[in-house]
């Protein structure tokens, strides 16, 4: 077995996933589709493929314990298509909708939808505030995207009546939780086999 396939293998069980083969051979060929493509598209700084995986792929994985049910879900500022990409992988049963502003990214990741064979993804370039979908959904994903209030702000009327937002913060700071004005839950998130930590914060 291969360093990186190793290391998603042993890190996608740290973090409760019992991947199958086809899985882990997806999740390896978009980590190879972004570093062969990260230039035209101006995707990632990252070129070691380990590092790729622990900084796209496990990153985007830690929040798939906490999706809880959730069926339709919305990607905001999906960039490269993370972590949309990576969880539609590994939950094929699940409908996710990835956006972003920038329409170079949305064709990498239209692309990578094809080339991976993902039914139970949709991409859309558009900015969240003129996004107009005919339905609404049961969680809503943030990386890097905003601040808390802001996000609420952007996409609050695009929650269904039971659904959440969770938004993974590097850095939080008691200032911007006391800004979001409504309640949330912060989980904080380790890196499989490592000591790097993320913040999911979870509010209705």
């Amino acid at each position: 077995m291969s360093p990186v396939r190793e290391r998603l293998v042993a890190g996608s069980k740290l973090v409760g996933l019992d991947l199958c083969e086809v899985q882990v051979d997806q999740l390896i060929s978009f980590v190879s589709l972004m570093a062969k493509w990260g230039s035209v598209y101006n995707l990632t700084a990252i070129r070691d493929p380990l590092e790729a995986v622990e900084l796209h792929l496990l990153d985007s994985l830690l929040v798939s314990p906490h999706l809880e049910g959730a069926c339709r879900i919305l990607d905001v500022g999906t960039g490269a298509g993370l972590p949309g990409i990576p969880l539609a992988i590994v939950h094929p049963g699940r409908s996710f909708h990835l956006l972003d502003a920038s329409a170079k990214k949305i064709r990498f990741v239209r692309q990578a939808v094809m080339e991976l064979g993902l039914s139970n993804v949709e991409a859309a370039a558009c900015r969240i505030e003129e996004f107009d979908p005919a339905f609404t959904f049961d969680a809503i994903l943030a990386r890097a995207f905003s601040s808390l209030g802001e996000i609420r702000r952007l996409v609050a009327r695009l929650l269904s009546r039971e659904g959440r937002i969770l938004a993974l913060k590097a850095h939080l700071s008691g200032e911007e939780l006391e800004g979001l004005q409504v309640e949330a839950e912060v989980r904080p998130l380790l890196m499989p086999g490592s000591k790097v930590t993320r913040n999911l914060v979870i509010f209705r």
